[in-house]
Formats: C-alpha cells, sequence, structure tokens
C-alpha cells in the first residue's frame, strides 16, 4: 500500500513545536511536506514552496489563502495565543485536517472551533467520525499538546459511556519543589528554568504559574466533550505519565513517554499510523519513581479560576486567556511581578459583563481584556 505525501503548513516554523515538527518532517520525507511556513521575523531556516512572515503587510490575509491552499492536506497550528483562531477556523472550513499545538484556540471559542470540526466531517464523503469517546473528528482535528495527545491515544477505540474521568498531568513547573518562596520575587530567569521540558517563554510562564494546567483544562472538555467536573489536574513531577483516563469499571489508561513534543507532533502528522522510532524508547528500569499527588489549589489558584471561566462560558474564557497573555508578556518584559499574573487575570474576569458567543463577540471580549490589563496594570503592580 503506498502512502500519499501530505503537504503541511506549519504556523509558528520558528518556534519551539514548529522546529521540532520540521524536524520531523524532514526525517520522513516520503511522507510529508513542507508545503508553506508561517514565521516570526528570523528566518526559520528550512526551505519550503510557501513563506509568510510577520512582518508581511498583508500577514493575516496570507496566512488564510496559504491554510485554505487547495494543495494542504494538513495545518499545524503553533503561533501561541489568540492570532491563531482565525486560521484555524479559517483551515476547518477549507475542509483542512487540523493539528492543533495553540491551546488558546480552544480555550477562546471551543464550541465555534469543535462546531467548525464537525461540519467539516458531516460535509465530506471522505471524512468520518471517530469511534472514539468524547465525539472527537480525530480525522479533521487532532491535539498536539502531550497531555491531550495522551488522553486521545488512551481513547481510542473507547466508547463513551466508558468514560469516567479525565486526568491532564502536571509537572508543577520550577516552583513545585520551592513551597517556602515568594512568587511576588521570583525572577524572569527562575520562572523560565523548567525542570522537564524546553518551550517557549510565554508557554513556560504558564507551566509556571500552572495557568497552562488551567487551559488545557478548558481545551480537554472540549475535545473530549466531558463536562468540566469530570477533568481533573493532577501534579506528576517526572512528566513521563503524559494523562490518564479513568473509565466506569474502576480500570485507567495512561499513556508514558518520555518528555519529547516530537511524540505527539509525529502522531498528529501520522495518525492513524504511527512513525517507526520517531522518538527514542523510554527506558522504564532507568525512569525510577513515577510520583503523582495533588495539586495545591491555594498556591496555584490559576487552574481553579480556569475552571470557572469555562462553566460562565459567555466570553470569559477568552477574557481568561486574553489578560493571561497580556499579564504573562508584562512579567516577562520586567512590568509586573510572577504574583501579579494571577490576579491580574482575576481582575480582568471580574470586570468583564459577560455576554458572548458569536466569533466577533468573542474577539470583542479578548480586546476588553487586553485594554482592561493595559490601564490598569500601574494598579494591579506589585
Amino acid at each position: 500500500m503506498t502512502t500519499l505525501k501530505q503537504r503541511v503548513v506549519i504556523l509558528g516554523a520558528t518556534g519551539s513545536v514548529g522546529r521540532q515538527a520540521l524536524d520531523v518532517i524532514d526525517r520522513f520525507p516520503d511522507r510529508f511536506e513542507a508545503f508553506g511556513l508561517v514565521a516570526g521575523r528570523r528566518d526559520c531556516g528550512h526551505a519550503a514552496r510557501y513563506l509568510v512572515q510577520a512582518d508581511h503587510p498583508d500577514f493575516e490575509a496570507r496566512v488564510e489563502d496559504l491554510v485554505t491552499h487547495p494543495e494542504v492536506d494538513l495545518v499545524l497550528v503553533a503561533i501561541p495565543g489568540a492570532i491563531s483562531l482565525r486560521p484555524t477556523l479559517a483551515a476547518l472550513g477549507a475542509h483542512k485536517k487540523v493539528a492543533l499545538a495553540t491551546k488558546e484556540v480552544l480555550v477562546m471559542a471551543g464550541e465555534l472551533v469543535m462546531a467548525a470540526a464537525r461540519a467539516a466531517v458531516e460535509s465530506s464523503p471522505l471524512s468520518l467520525p471517530s469511534p472514539a469517546a468524547g465525539g472527537g473528528y480525530w480525522d479533521v482535528i487532532r491535539p498536539v499538546d502531550s497531555e491531550h495527545s495522551a488522553l486521545w491515544q488512551c481513547l481510542w477505540g473507547e466508547s463513551p459511556s466508558s468514560v469516567a474521568r479525565l486526568l491532564l498531568t502536571a509537572s508543577g513547573g520550577p516552583f513545585l519543589s520551592r513551597p517556602e518562596l515568594d512568587l511576588d520575587q521570583v525572577s524572569v530567569a527562575e520562572a523560565l528554568s523548567h525542570p522537564r521540558w524546553s518551550m517557549g517563554p510565554k508557554v513556560t510562564v504558564d507551566s509556571a504559574s500552572l495557568m497552562n494546567k488551567g487551559l488545557e483544562l478548558i481545551e480537554a472538555h472540549h475535545l473530549f466533550g466531558l463536562p468540566l467536573d469530570r477533568v481533573e489536574v493532577v501534579v506528576h513531577p517526572q512528566s513521563v505519565i503524559h494523562s490518564i483516563v479513568e473509565f466506569v469499571d474502576g480500570s485507567a489508561k495512561a499513556q508514558l513517554s518520555n518528555p519529547d513534543m516530537r511524540l505527539p507532533i509525529g502522531l498528529a502528522l501520522s495518525y492513524p499510523e504511527r512513525l517507526p522510532g520517531v522518538v527514542p524508547r523510554t527506558v522504564f528500569a532507568d525512569v525510577g519513581r513515577l510520583d503523582l499527588q495533588p495539586l495545591d489549589s491555594r498556591r496555584f489558584p490559576a487552574v481553579g479560576l480556569a475552571r470557572e471561566a469555562a462553566a460562565r462560558g459567555s466570553g470569559f474564557p477568552a477574557v481568561l486567556n486574553a489578560a493571561n497573555e497580556e499579564a504573562a508578556a508584562a512579567f516577562l518584559a520586567g512590568e509586573i511581578s510572577f504574583g501579579t499574573i494571577v490576579r491580574a487575570v482575576e481582575e480582568a474576569l471580574g470586570a468583564w459583563p459577560g455576554g458572548a458567543s458569536t466569533l466577533d463577540e468573542i474577539l470583542e471580549a479578548d480586546g476588553f481584556a487586553r485594554a482592561h490589563f493595559r490601564t490598569r496594570i500601574g494598579k494591579v503592580r506589585a
């Protein structure tokens, strides 16, 4: 059986996920082609048929043209933040497969994105809904986050009625083992010193505050169609167990591997097949302990804030995401303390009146949160 080469567009080709995706593509040239790259202002160092850089005057239009190009098979969305929402919806609307690494897309507009995925499946005779639990449409939208990829793999072939609970694992970030530390006093360098993963600055800051787990909780809720109260977070410092699914009969499945993003990237590109040797095998005899412990919600309140925002809907998740983006950027720029990030997000949520469901209204909520943070930055500065 001959497998047709997939033509891939990467949004965020110079970022951590984008670079690792290009590594996977280069190692399997008979399977994949880097058809188009959307990159920052620096050279991504990789040839492709099309290149769109962030400083292009018609950047957004060029990106939409690229993700809807008739020759494109799959779009890997890996630009952090709200900027990825419109291209994702455009790609789904053009019946492209989407490998989604940008969690903010589903946080902001999960209902709209999953509706677009369903519409793409239902309007195409070539795509079929997966029988996997959660109602996911894996021939159209595929998770790249390691935690959601793990849940996805554990759910293959399972019936929705068999699933009791999803457990997202969290490394705990750089401050887990330092309970005496005043989070208002930590430096940018300390926040960026993740013990397990190599990621971009914003994602690493989110990992340090555990806001990333709040965003991932919302993402899992949409991707797998489970109520929020059946999605939990558990701390696992070794980052070998990437997530766990509990079933109604009392059993559980977990996906384990060394922390290497090339594995979920490769799986999202190659599904329903697995690429041979995409990452080194895990030598479990060398792993040693695998610890699991409850989340300290008082020290890390971001997960609770995210759960509350998701339960309220009506634009609150978009406010959560946008305020966090602005606050994380302000921390990285030295304008606010690390501890101020979550407090600023909470304040923005308190100021939003609610009332958003359409794309334009969600983007309005996003803009509200950014403007609110910028006008209040002096008052929330620690």
